[in-house]
């Protein structure tokens, strides 16, 4: 894994988050999209060499949405740049982490995307990413 390429933050209200956000980063959102595989949208704000993605769920249905409803707003995911992702996630498998998808799917940002199940990594949902090329 390179860097973390983003924190994801939950949120009910994407366009009030990303006021609040911007207000408190002192920096646009510089583009809100729709993911339909995950049914949210995303709103991303650069702070400096790092970003945030707000996500919303789209749907009741949406893990997003389960999320609020069992902890409420705040840090969702923390999710990591890779090279490889297909390689990055054999290795992970073979260290006996569970993966909650068996192959990349779309991801927002024009990413490839892979999330690691929370029971397997403390508590934290981790998201790889690989830039689509």
């Amino acid at each position: 894994m390179n860097k973390i390429e983003h924190i994801g933050i939950a949120v009910k209200d994407i366009a009030a988050a990303g006021k609040l956000y911007e207000a408190l980063l002192n920096t646009p959102v510089y583009k809100v999209e729709e993911v339909a595989s995950e049914r949210v949208k995303t709103a991303f704000l650069q702070s400096g060499p790092n970003k945030i993605e707000l996500v919303e769920a789209m749907s009741p249905e949406s893990p997003v949405a389960k999320f609020i409803e069992k902890k409420g707003e705040g840090i969702h995911h923390i999710a990591f740049d890779v090279e490889d992702i297909e390689a990055e996630m054999q290795r992970l498998k073979a260290e006996g982490f569970l993966l909650l998808n068996d192959k990349p799917k779309p991801g927002a940002d024009n990413k490839l995307v892979c999330f690691i199940h929370p029971k397997s990594t403390n508590g934290v949902l981790i998201e790889l990413c690989q830039e689509r090329r």
